[in-house]
């Protein structure tokens, strides 16, 4: 779909950053693990320069970004064996992960065994152990049902991932400038309703989870953090980032490398 969206046989799509970045690969930066620790460094960074930054990247490669993402949301882990309150619990649990390098590097860095797989995939790899936890924001553990194959769930906040709302440059460029500015104003408008939609959702998904059988817990993101710093996870991605994107990301989170 995103190569349709180049091409021009779509003309707009919402998409997931982890995704994007396999085009645009700094659209990944607001996805470093551990790097947000709330809602207000998330839409500070995005609605400042780090969005400001993987936006002229977007038009790079025949795409145009609204000026607002909507809310994909912080991701939490779920397992079917054990529950997460440490790094260390991490050691060797065979995770799902999506197809990106970041999430799996990560992962690794903890000593965990991550296994990218597609998302219509991980409800039958959990229910046959080929995997034993997942990661995805509480919305998506709810209309999956993964709640049915998964027992514990840790409140990391490891990764926040938002949706860019991309339309095809030439379809782009081919309305009036009045008429982009009326969509432009509209999506801006809907994304801002839509992140109050999800925090209200969020409020209400925690005891619902509960009720169909989940245990949480809701570990402390230090040590997460210092883990993946001894790692050289920080490291690593600053490098393959580069300076000026990373120093933009810190301006938000605060020194991580």
């Amino acid at each position: 779909m995103l190569s349709q969206t180049r091409s021009g046989a779509l003309e707009f799509i919402g998409i997931s950053g982890a995704i994007l970045s396999t085009l645009v690969p700094v659209a990944a930066l607001c996805t470093v693990g551990f790097a947000f620790k709330s809602y207000t460094d998330v839409w500070s960074a995005m609605d400042g320069d780090l969005g400001g930054h993987i936006r002229a990247a977007i038009t790079k490669v025949n795409l145009r970004s609204t000026d607002r993402l909507w809310d994909n949301g912080f991701r939490q882990i779920t397992t079917s064996s054990r529950p997460i309150n440490a790094p260390g619990d991490l050691a060797g649990l065979k995770i799902r992960v999506p197809v990106s390098p970041l999430y799996v590097s990560m992962f690794k860095a903890f000593g965990a065994a991550p296994t990218s797989i597609n998302l219509n995939e991980t409800y039958s790899s959990l229910q046959t152990r080929i995997v034993d936890a997942q990661e995805n924001p509480l919305a998506m553990v709810e209309t999956t049902k993964f709640y049915e194959v998964q027992r514990y769930c840790a409140l990391t906040n490891h990764v926040w991932d938002g949706i860019w709302f991309l339309a095809n440059g030439r379809a782009w460029r081919a309305l009036s400038p009045d008429l982009q500015a009326i969509v432009s104003r509209h999506l801006d408008e809907a994304a801002l309703q839509q992140r109050n939609d999800v925090q209200k959702l969020n409020s209400t998904l925690l005891s619902g989870l509960k009720e169909k059988g989940l245990t949480f817990t809701e570990p402390n993101a230090d040590p997460f953090r210092d883990t993946l710093r001894k790692a050289g996870f920080y490291t690593e991605w600053r490098q393959k980032f580069g300076e000026e994107g990373w120093n933009i990301l810190e301006k938000y989170s605060g020194a991580l490398a």
